[in-house]
This record gives structure tokens, C-alpha cells and sequence, in this order.
């Protein structure tokens, strides 16, 4: 079978569907059918990074005239026997393909799928592929910045990049703390993030600041977890100084000043 040493890289292979679509009906064709060999509801194949796995997908033509199905993988190099397939009438054809995993590609469970095609509609049966091996899981919060809108300090936003280190996928939280001259101002517990990150992937995300301080000087800190994985923590410093908030030290210290300027003259007289 040429075309069997396809490699499986680790991306393609993670970045398929979880789900395969129904397969699509169509009245008028011919009622042939797909599945894989033993009857299975999917394709499930199983084994270490570098090898080469096999199954069969069985093509059954009830009809009373041949019919030629096109056989393709989705998400994952799938190499068949033979991608075009004639199926005598009232028949079954057992075609075998294969899927070579390279050794790059993470342990863990990924996803793909066979499409067979013929007579006018396609009939798509998924693909479970489980590659075995240690699984690390690790996880890096960076690039933490503190931003003003409008450059007023009346609100804030958090940006921050959030990276996959290791080979599982992450579902992670966030935790946030900020700490200014006269004690905490913001604490927020951890939270789940609405993110799924695959291996090696990296996500750019943002987080509100409605009531930042209107003046202070800030040290915000993130931190990062996600299940097997080691809590990640990044910092960045920020400064506030709204126009409400350098008014109201202005008037602080001009009360001060008078407050002061009165004593004096009083321990004078």
C-alpha cells in the first residue's frame, strides 16, 4: 500500500472535530451502507507514537447494479487499500486502510474520520484513536498587561496569554489579586475560563476591570491551573491617576496644608 507512510502529525491530528456529522440521507440513492469491520458504531484505533495501525471498512451494496464509492480520511492521513471502489450488486467489499502515527504525535485521545461517498450521498463513520505514552500536563500564564480605557483610569481591562506546555489537553482557570500601596484592591477566586487549549497551542484572552483604583500604584498577579498541571503565576505593574482621583488628593492635601498652616500660627500667638 503506497501512501501508507503518510505521516500523522500531531497538530493535524488534534485539530479534527470531536464529533463526525450525521451522515447525510438522500431518498433517491441506493440504501449501501458503511461501517466499520466487525460492526462497530466507529473506528477505534489504538497504540504507541511511530506505529502503524489498521482496520477495515466494510462497503455493502444491497442495489441490483454495481456501485462505485470514493473512500477519504478527515482530520488524519487514512491511507485505503484502494480509494475508489466498485461494489458488485448485493455485495460486500472489505476494504483495509491504515494510519501511521508519527513520534511527535502526544499521548491521548484524538479524533478523526472515514468518508465514503457514492450514488449521490456520503455516509461518515468516525475515527477514536488513543496513542499511549507518559502525559504531561503544563501550562504557562504570560504577557500580563494592565490597560486603561481611555487612558482616564476609570476602568481597566486584563490581557494575558495563556500556553499549552505540555502534550493533554488543558481546560484551565484564573485567579487574580492586586495588591496596591494601601492593600488588596482586587481578588477575584479561580474561576473556569471558557477555553479548551490543545498542545502547544496559545490563546490571547482579556478579563474586565471595572472599578480599578482611581489612584495607586498596583501589582496584579494571575495565576493559572488546570488539572495535572502546576499552578502558573505572572505579575505586571500599573499605575492609576484618574482626574477625580488626583482632585481628591489635591484637596486632601491642600485641607492638610491649611490644617497645618493654622497650627502654626496658633503655637505663634
Amino acid at each position: 500500500m503506497r501512501g501508507v507512510r503518510a505521516g500523522l502529525g500531531a497538530v493535524a491530528l488534534l485539530g479534527v472535530l470531536a464529533a463526525a456529522p450525521p451522515p447525510r440521507t438522500d431518498a433517491g440513492a441506493e440504501s449501501w451502507t458503511a461501517a466499520p469491520a466487525a460492526a462497530r458504531p466507529y473506528v477505534y484505533l489504538e497504540g504507541a507514537a511511530g506505529s502503524v495501525l489498521q482496520d477495515t471498512l466494510s462497503v455493502t451494496n444491497p442495489g441490483p447494479r454495481p456501485l462505485t464509492v470514493t473512500l477519504t480520511g478527515r482530520g488524519a492521513p487514512v491511507a485505503f487499500a484502494a480509494a475508489t471502489v466498485t461494489v458488485p450488486a448485493r455485495t460486500r467489499a472489505d476494504v483495509p486502510f491504515a494510519v501511521t502515527v508519527t513520534a511527535d504525535t502526544p499521548p491521548g485521545e484524538h479524533r478523526g474520520s472515514v468518508r465514503a461517498e457514492a450514488a449521490g450521498r456520503a455516509t461518515v463513520v468516525p475515527l477514536h484513536l488513543r496513542v499511549s505514552g507518559p502525559r504531561l500536563a503544563a501550562l504557562t500564564v504570560e504577557d500580563v498587561r494592565v490597560e486603561r480605557s481611555g487612558g482616564s483610569g476609570d476602568s481597566g481591562t486584563l490581557r494575558y496569554t495563556l500556553v499549552n506546555r505540555g502534550n493533554t489537553v488543558l481546560a484551565p482557570t484564573l485567579a487574580v489579586r492586586a495588591e496596591g500601596l494601601f492593600g488588596t484592591v482586587l481578588d477575584r477566586p479561580a474561576q473556569a475560563l471558557p477555553v479548551s487549549l490543545r498542545p502547544g497551542e496559545r490563546v490571547t484572552r482579556t478579563a474586565p476591570w471595572p472599578d480599578p483604583p482611581a489612584l495607586d500604584s498596583v501589582t496584579v498577579r494571575l495565576t493559572a491551573a488546570a488539572p495535572g498541571a502546576a499552578p502558573a503565576t505572572a505579575r505586571a505593574d500599573a499605575s492609576f491617576a484618574s482626574p477625580a482621583g488626583v482632585g481628591a488628593l489635591a484637596a486632601a492635601l491642600l485641607a492638610a496644608a491649611g490644617t497645618t498652616a493654622y497650627a502654626i500660627r496658633r503655637r505663634r500667638r
